[in-house]
Protein backbone atom coordinates (compact mmCIF):
# COMPACT_ATOMS: atom_id res chain seq x y z
CA UNK A 1 0.00 0.00 0.00
CA UNK A 2 1.19 3.42 -1.13
CA UNK A 3 1.93 6.25 1.58
CA UNK A 4 1.43 9.94 1.05
CA UNK A 5 1.96 12.75 3.00
CA UNK A 6 2.30 16.46 2.44
CA UNK A 7 5.85 17.80 1.21
CA UNK A 8 7.15 19.09 4.05
CA UNK A 9 6.42 15.76 6.13
CA UNK A 10 7.63 13.61 3.55
CA UNK A 11 11.33 15.53 3.61
CA UNK A 12 11.25 15.00 7.63
CA UNK A 13 10.15 12.02 7.30
CA UNK A 14 13.42 10.57 4.70
CA UNK A 15 15.49 13.63 6.50
CA UNK A 16 15.26 11.28 9.78
CA UNK A 17 15.85 7.72 7.49
CA UNK A 18 19.15 9.06 6.61
CA UNK A 19 20.05 10.59 10.01
CA UNK A 20 19.34 6.96 11.19
CA UNK A 21 21.21 5.43 8.27
CA UNK A 22 24.31 7.22 8.73
CA UNK A 23 24.12 6.34 12.53
CA UNK A 24 23.93 2.83 12.06
CA UNK A 25 27.09 3.37 9.29
CA UNK A 26 29.11 4.90 11.55
CA UNK A 27 28.50 1.96 13.62
CA UNK A 28 29.93 -0.41 11.37
CA UNK A 29 32.85 1.70 10.04
CA UNK A 30 33.32 1.51 14.06
CA UNK A 31 33.55 -2.82 13.58
CA UNK A 32 34.72 -2.81 10.13
CA UNK A 33 37.91 -0.79 10.75
CA UNK A 34 38.77 -3.47 13.32
CA UNK A 35 39.03 -6.15 11.29
CA UNK A 36 40.15 -4.63 7.38
CA UNK A 37 41.94 -1.83 5.49
CA UNK A 38 39.83 1.84 6.22
CA UNK A 39 38.89 2.38 2.98
CA UNK A 40 37.22 -1.35 2.50
CA UNK A 41 35.88 -0.03 6.25
CA UNK A 42 34.33 2.77 4.39
CA UNK A 43 32.62 0.66 1.58
CA UNK A 44 30.93 -1.61 4.17
CA UNK A 45 29.60 1.29 5.93
CA UNK A 46 28.03 2.39 2.37
CA UNK A 47 26.82 -0.79 1.71
CA UNK A 48 24.70 -1.48 5.10
CA UNK A 49 23.82 2.68 4.59
CA UNK A 50 22.49 1.44 1.19
CA UNK A 51 20.91 -1.27 2.35
CA UNK A 52 19.12 0.10 5.16
CA UNK A 53 17.80 3.14 2.31
CA UNK A 54 17.20 0.04 -0.01
CA UNK A 55 14.79 -1.76 2.96
CA UNK A 56 12.93 1.61 3.63
CA UNK A 57 12.03 2.43 0.25
CA UNK A 58 10.48 -1.26 0.15
CA UNK A 59 8.48 -0.58 3.68
CA UNK A 60 7.42 3.05 1.79
CA UNK A 61 6.76 1.05 -1.59
CA UNK A 62 9.19 3.88 -3.40
CA UNK A 63 12.60 3.70 -4.92
CA UNK A 64 12.81 7.78 -5.01
CA UNK A 65 13.99 7.21 -1.33
CA UNK A 66 17.12 6.27 -2.49
CA UNK A 67 17.47 9.23 -5.04
CA UNK A 68 18.83 12.11 -2.72
CA UNK A 69 21.42 9.23 -1.63
CA UNK A 70 23.49 10.38 -4.50
CA UNK A 71 24.09 13.99 -3.28
CA UNK A 72 23.71 13.27 0.51
CA UNK A 73 26.65 10.94 0.75
CA UNK A 74 30.07 11.94 -1.07
CA UNK A 75 30.07 15.52 0.74
CA UNK A 76 29.34 13.86 4.55
CA UNK A 77 31.01 11.05 3.90
CA UNK A 78 34.42 13.22 2.90
CA UNK A 79 33.78 15.57 5.55
CA UNK A 80 33.72 12.72 8.26
CA UNK A 81 36.98 11.20 6.50
CA UNK A 82 38.50 14.48 7.05
CA UNK A 83 37.66 14.95 10.68
CA UNK A 84 38.35 10.91 11.42
CA UNK A 85 42.19 12.02 9.78
CA UNK A 86 42.58 15.33 10.66
CA UNK A 87 43.40 16.20 7.26
CA UNK A 88 43.00 19.81 6.51
CA UNK A 89 45.20 20.23 3.72
CA UNK A 90 44.62 22.81 1.54
CA UNK A 91 44.38 19.97 -1.58
CA UNK A 92 41.33 18.60 1.10
CA UNK A 93 39.94 21.65 1.87
CA UNK A 94 39.35 22.75 -2.22
CA UNK A 95 37.78 18.91 -2.65
CA UNK A 96 35.46 19.77 0.50
CA UNK A 97 34.19 22.89 -1.16
CA UNK A 98 33.54 21.67 -4.53
CA UNK A 99 31.67 18.46 -3.30
CA UNK A 100 29.79 20.38 -0.54
CA UNK A 101 28.61 23.04 -3.54
CA UNK A 102 28.02 20.26 -5.70
CA UNK A 103 25.95 18.25 -3.05
CA UNK A 104 24.30 21.29 -1.92
CA UNK A 105 22.82 22.37 -5.78
CA UNK A 106 22.07 19.11 -6.45
CA UNK A 107 20.14 18.05 -3.19
CA UNK A 108 18.34 21.20 -3.12
CA UNK A 109 17.29 20.59 -7.10
CA UNK A 110 15.87 17.23 -5.94
CA UNK A 111 14.08 18.98 -3.03
CA UNK A 112 12.80 21.24 -5.27
CA UNK A 113 11.60 18.97 -7.62
CA UNK A 114 9.88 16.68 -4.68
CA UNK A 115 6.39 16.28 -4.70
CA UNK A 116 5.93 13.50 -1.51
CA UNK A 117 7.06 10.37 -0.66
CA UNK A 118 3.74 8.83 -2.45
CA UNK A 119 5.32 9.82 -5.72
CA UNK A 120 8.07 7.78 -7.18
CA UNK A 121 10.37 8.50 -10.33
CA UNK A 122 8.76 7.79 -13.52
CA UNK A 123 11.94 5.54 -14.29
CA UNK A 124 11.27 3.17 -11.39
CA UNK A 125 7.98 3.18 -12.01
CA UNK A 126 8.56 1.74 -15.37
CA UNK A 127 10.60 -1.23 -14.11
CA UNK A 128 7.70 -2.27 -11.29
CA UNK A 129 5.17 -2.10 -14.48
CA UNK A 130 7.37 -3.68 -16.81
CA UNK A 131 9.03 -6.85 -14.96
CA UNK A 132 7.53 -9.02 -12.42
CA UNK A 133 7.80 -8.76 -9.11
CA UNK A 134 10.77 -10.82 -8.22
CA UNK A 135 12.63 -9.94 -11.15
CA UNK A 136 11.48 -5.83 -10.26
CA UNK A 137 12.93 -6.62 -6.45
CA UNK A 138 16.42 -7.88 -8.31
CA UNK A 139 16.50 -4.72 -10.60
CA UNK A 140 15.34 -2.58 -7.68
CA UNK A 141 18.22 -3.80 -4.89
CA UNK A 142 20.98 -4.30 -7.08
CA UNK A 143 20.14 -1.99 -10.18
CA UNK A 144 18.76 0.98 -8.92
CA UNK A 145 20.34 1.40 -5.02
CA UNK A 146 23.55 -0.88 -4.79
CA UNK A 147 25.28 -0.35 -8.12
CA UNK A 148 24.85 3.52 -7.94
CA UNK A 149 26.26 3.60 -5.18
CA UNK A 150 29.34 1.35 -5.66
CA UNK A 151 29.93 3.75 -8.89
CA UNK A 152 29.64 7.04 -6.87
CA UNK A 153 32.12 5.14 -4.41
CA UNK A 154 34.33 4.56 -6.81
CA UNK A 155 34.61 7.99 -7.87
CA UNK A 156 35.01 9.35 -4.86
CA UNK A 157 38.27 6.74 -4.35
CA UNK A 158 40.42 9.70 -5.95
CA UNK A 159 39.32 12.23 -3.61
CA UNK A 160 39.84 10.16 -0.71
CA UNK A 161 43.57 9.55 -2.26
CA UNK A 162 44.27 13.02 -1.79
CA UNK A 163 43.78 12.92 2.20
CA UNK A 164 47.32 10.76 1.51
CA UNK A 165 48.61 13.47 -1.21
CA UNK A 166 52.09 14.89 0.23
CA UNK A 167 52.81 17.49 -2.24
CA UNK A 168 50.79 20.86 -1.94
CA UNK A 169 48.18 22.05 -4.76
CA UNK A 170 49.53 22.60 -7.61
CA UNK A 171 47.94 24.07 -10.79
CA UNK A 172 46.73 21.30 -11.94
CA UNK A 173 44.61 20.69 -8.58
CA UNK A 174 43.51 24.24 -8.94
CA UNK A 175 42.32 23.39 -12.57
CA UNK A 176 40.83 20.09 -11.53
CA UNK A 177 38.60 22.20 -8.37
CA UNK A 178 37.33 24.81 -11.26
CA UNK A 179 36.17 22.05 -13.11
CA UNK A 180 34.36 20.90 -10.45
CA UNK A 181 33.10 24.24 -9.39
CA UNK A 182 32.20 24.60 -12.89
CA UNK A 183 30.28 21.53 -13.48
CA UNK A 184 27.91 22.03 -10.00
CA UNK A 185 27.45 25.30 -11.56
CA UNK A 186 26.53 24.40 -15.38
CA UNK A 187 24.20 21.80 -13.84
CA UNK A 188 22.51 24.92 -11.44
CA UNK A 189 21.76 26.44 -14.18
CA UNK A 190 21.10 24.22 -16.80
CA UNK A 191 18.18 22.93 -14.33
CA UNK A 192 16.69 26.69 -13.39
CA UNK A 193 16.47 26.39 -17.56
CA UNK A 194 14.78 23.83 -17.59
CA UNK A 195 12.60 24.31 -14.53
CA UNK A 196 11.33 27.91 -16.46
CA UNK A 197 10.85 26.71 -19.75
CA UNK A 198 8.54 23.67 -18.02
CA UNK A 199 6.56 26.23 -16.15
CA UNK A 200 5.70 28.39 -19.27
CA UNK A 201 5.84 25.67 -21.71
CA UNK A 202 4.50 22.74 -20.45
CA UNK A 203 5.28 19.63 -22.46
CA UNK A 204 7.28 21.25 -25.00
CA UNK A 205 11.18 20.63 -25.99
CA UNK A 206 13.28 22.72 -23.82
CA UNK A 207 16.35 24.26 -26.43
CA UNK A 208 16.65 27.60 -24.92
CA UNK A 209 20.02 27.71 -23.03
CA UNK A 210 22.57 25.30 -22.18
CA UNK A 211 20.29 23.12 -23.70
CA UNK A 212 20.17 24.33 -26.92
CA UNK A 213 23.95 23.30 -26.91
CA UNK A 214 23.20 19.95 -25.88
CA UNK A 215 20.46 17.82 -24.72
CA UNK A 216 21.80 16.31 -21.40
CA UNK A 217 24.04 19.34 -19.85
CA UNK A 218 23.00 18.26 -16.51
CA UNK A 219 24.40 15.27 -17.02
CA UNK A 220 27.23 16.58 -18.63
CA UNK A 221 28.07 18.52 -15.44
CA UNK A 222 27.35 15.43 -13.48
CA UNK A 223 29.83 13.59 -15.23
CA UNK A 224 32.81 16.48 -15.40
CA UNK A 225 32.23 16.95 -11.73
CA UNK A 226 33.90 13.56 -11.15
CA UNK A 227 36.80 13.97 -14.17
CA UNK A 228 37.31 16.88 -11.49
CA UNK A 229 37.71 15.41 -8.70
CA UNK A 230 39.78 12.90 -10.49
CA UNK A 231 41.72 15.61 -12.23
CA UNK A 232 42.54 17.19 -8.28
CA UNK A 233 44.01 13.60 -7.07
CA UNK A 234 45.95 13.18 -10.22
CA UNK A 235 48.12 16.46 -10.23
CA UNK A 236 49.43 14.77 -6.74
CA UNK A 237 49.40 11.30 -7.30
CA UNK A 238 49.50 10.57 -10.52
CA UNK A 239 47.82 8.96 -12.94
CA UNK A 240 46.69 5.03 -12.31
CA UNK A 241 44.07 2.86 -11.99
CA UNK A 242 41.85 5.02 -10.47
CA UNK A 243 41.08 6.90 -13.67
CA UNK A 244 39.00 3.72 -14.21
CA UNK A 245 36.80 5.57 -11.76
CA UNK A 246 35.71 8.77 -13.56
CA UNK A 247 35.32 6.48 -16.99
CA UNK A 248 32.57 4.01 -14.92
CA UNK A 249 30.32 7.47 -14.22
CA UNK A 250 30.58 8.73 -17.54
CA UNK A 251 29.32 5.12 -18.88
CA UNK A 252 27.24 4.92 -16.30
CA UNK A 253 25.44 7.97 -18.00
CA UNK A 254 26.10 7.44 -21.71
CA UNK A 255 24.33 3.80 -21.38
CA UNK A 256 21.67 3.94 -18.79
CA UNK A 257 20.49 7.22 -17.53
CA UNK A 258 20.57 8.94 -20.85
CA UNK A 259 19.26 6.13 -23.45
CA UNK A 260 16.70 5.78 -20.80
CA UNK A 261 15.35 9.53 -21.24
CA UNK A 262 15.93 9.72 -24.73
CA UNK A 263 13.91 6.98 -24.91
CA UNK A 264 10.97 8.21 -22.81
CA UNK A 265 11.79 11.64 -24.84
CA UNK A 266 11.35 10.36 -28.31
CA UNK A 267 7.86 8.66 -27.23
CA UNK A 268 6.48 11.44 -25.43
CA UNK A 269 7.65 14.57 -27.33
CA UNK A 270 6.82 14.32 -31.31
CA UNK A 271 8.96 17.29 -31.55
CA UNK A 272 12.51 15.86 -29.91
CA UNK A 273 13.26 13.83 -32.88
CA UNK A 274 14.18 16.94 -34.68
CA UNK A 275 15.59 18.12 -31.53
CA UNK A 276 17.85 15.44 -31.20
CA UNK A 277 19.06 15.59 -34.81
CA UNK A 278 19.99 19.62 -34.16
CA UNK A 279 21.40 18.88 -30.88
CA UNK A 280 24.41 17.27 -30.05
CA UNK A 281 24.33 14.94 -27.14
CA UNK A 282 26.26 17.05 -24.17
CA UNK A 283 27.44 20.54 -24.46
Amino acid sequence: MKHDFPKGTSLALIAGMYVFALCIGVRAFAWAVDVMPEVWALLVADVVMTVLIWGFGLAYENVSIYDPYWSVIPPTMFTAWALYKHCFTLPVILLLVAVWWWGIRLTGNWVWTFKGIGHEDWRYTRYRETQSPFLFQVTNFFGLNMVPTLVVFACMLPGFGLFEAAGPANALTWAGFAICLASATLQLVADTQIHRFRAAHPGAVCDVGLWKRGRHPNYFGEVMMWWGVWLMYASLRGIDWLMLAPFAMTDLFLFISIPMMERRQLAHKPAYAAYRKRTRLFI
